[in-house]
């Protein structure tokens, strides 16, 4: 069974994708950009804050399914310079309170209307 999820509290898709897809026990949701939900604006220039945005973003969808950050299972983080990570390892880990998800963090050359992080992830369902 697969079925579509999304929430007006996160940033609705900008390209042909769902914010989020249930399926098989799991719910998959779609890499995060720093956008404010209600302008569909970049938040900030700023990489904490731009990592907080993306981490706030990925928490609205995750909650419209009554999850948290602890049922995260994998991440995926893309970074334009990865001079930034460890401050995003550092914003990053404040929303996890133990037992951090599997993650694997990627330099791209570009992501989406400028921004410099983008973070998916992987929920189990309950």
């Amino acid at each position: 069974m697969r079925a579509k999820v999304e929430t007006n509290k996160a940033p609705q898709a900008v390209g042909p994708y769902s914010q989020a897809i249930k399926a098989n026990g799991f719910l998959f949701i779609s890499g995060q950009i720093p956008l404010d939900p209600q302008t569909g604006q970049m938040t900030a220039l700023d990489i904490v804050a731009q990592t907080k945005q993306a981490m706030e973003n990925l928490r609205a969808i995750l909650e419209v399914e009554g999850l948290t950050f602890a049922d995260v299972v994998k991440t995926t983080i893309y970074l334009t310079d990865l001079q930034d990570f460890a401050r995003v390892n550092e914003t990053y880990s404040l929303y996890f309170e133990s037992d951090p998800p599997a993650r694997s963090t990627v330099q791209v050359a570009a992501l989406p209307k400028g921004a410099k992080v983008e973070i998916e992830a992987v929920a189990a369902l309950r």
